[in-house]
């Protein structure tokens, strides 16, 4: 000790400790958290299995777009000579923006919002056909509202406010908690934001100048993921 200053020394096993110790969290962590998603699946009537298998095809789903069709668009520049101050001639340029269907954002929620629906349908009727169409419209506005187009970078969604709005939408719309409020909360939640988040938006993009645009991918991908998981918390 000098003028009442302690200098610590860590030894080769508390130095191996704490490595092991980072290392677990490492893993643990992302286990956890797999776990958490896969709890709120199963509170939506998934057995734990299927719950595995559907986060894990959203997850890896995510990285796969499927190609759908280009925008075209012709940009016409016209150069100006500034020494003499006036027009050179113009050319024309083609713009070509790739939209595609992401698999993990859109194709899997939209099978699994579906599939939910038919078994809430043949549990309590009808009845919910109405509410989740309603919760879908006002995702959807909310969602298209909150939305930014950004120049060079594509469709920004907010990442909670459709998640958060469908939640309310389903405690609203369904008179309280339980399966009823989750189904409507999940079918709202992913077919709101894909409609009002990029579907709607997809005819305001091609001024963008982007080369391509996924549904649900970046942009969308992490909004349309929590919508998946937060109507477990009515379930």
């Amino acid at each position: 000790m000098s003028d009442g200053i302690r200098i610590l020394s860590a030894t080769p096993i508390s130095a191996i400790a704490i490595i092991i110790l980072f290392g677990l969290l490492i893993l643990i962590l992302p286990l956890f958290i797999l776990g958490m998603i896969g709890a709120a699946f199963i509170r939506l009537g998934f057995s734990w299995i299927s719950a595995l298998a559907v986060i894990l095809l959203i997850i890896f789903g995510s990285f796969v777009n499927i190609p759908l069709y280009h925008i075209r668009r012709d940009i016409i520049r016209v150069p100006r000579n500034d020494t003499l101050d006036q027009d050179t001639g113009a050319s024309a340029d083609v713009w070509n923006i790739l939209v595609s269907c992401n698999l993990g954002g859109a194709v899997i929620p939209a099978g699994v919002s579906a599939f939910l629906l038919y078994k809430a349908i043949l549990i309590t009727g009808n009845s919910l056909v109405f509410s989740i169409v309603a919760g879908i419209i006002i995702v959807a506005v909310i969602t298209f509202v909150s939305t930014r187009l950004v120049p060079g970078a594509g469709i920004q969604v907010p990442l909670l406010i459709p998640g958060l709005t469908a939640l309310l939408a389903g405690l609203v719309l369904s008179g309280g908690t339980g399966l009823t409020a989750a189904v409507t909360a999940f079918v709202s939640g992913t077919i709101g934001t894909l409609s009002g988040g990029n579907i709607v938006n997809l005819f305001r993009i091609s001024d963008l100048e982007i080369p391509q645009v996924s549904v649900g991918g970046s942009g969308t991908f992490g909004a349309v993921f929590i919508c998946c998981i937060l109507p477990a918390l009515i379930a």
